[in-house]
């Protein structure tokens, strides 16, 4: 698919089929995701892949309106590594870069699985010390978004968005 279908092809869904995702395809994903660029190329983050129905569960069980997550295949739960990035940045690295590459991986991620044919939606609306026990993270981790990727039951239309006018601001 080219690139600017990817963007434009893109959804949130949340209706899944609960058909497993293919092996290459989480691959595919996941090298995405370690592609996506990265302050100092320090790759300050950490991807934990939930496909256990169980881990699944307890990961959903912390988050309100998400009954999908015992449905979908897989999550994939993005979380800053401020340690790595405080090496060289310091307290901007820790506060801003650690959790910017996280999200910029995570972005990677979902425009490979729109790429590859699967739906996925960022959630980020969570309680991290709910979500950090639900999978188990280390103390030095923060998650940061959650992906929930599967195959679609649903189609989604485009959404309005502001005009480039409204967004855009030339500085002279």
């Amino acid at each position: 698919m080219d690139f600017f279908d990817v963007i434009r092809t893109r959804r949130s869904i949340r209706v899944f089929d609960g058909r497993p995702v293919e092996e290459e395809k989480l691959r595919a994903i996941l090298e995405a995701a370690n592609a996506a660029p990265s302050a100092g190329n320090l790759q300050a983050y950490e991807i934990y892949m939930v496909k256990d129905p169980i881990a699944r569960g307890r990961l959903a069980s912390t988050l309100t309106k998400m009954e999908f997550f015992s449905i979908v295949p897989v999550v994939l739960a993005f979380c800053a590594n401020p340690e790595r990035s405080t090496v060289k940045y310091a307290e901007r690295g820790r506060n801003l870069y650690a959790v910017q590459d996280a999200t910029i991986a995570c972005t990677h991620a979902m425009l490979a699985a729109t790429a590859l044919g699967l739906a996925s939606v960022w959630v980020g609306a969570f309680r991290e010390m709910e979500v950090s026990a639900a999978l188990n993270l280390p103390e030095a981790l923060m998650p940061v978004a959650l992906l929930p990727v599967g195959y679609p039951l649903e189609t989604v239309e485009p959404r309005t968005r502001r005009p480039l006018n409204e967004i855009v601001h030339s500085v002279k």
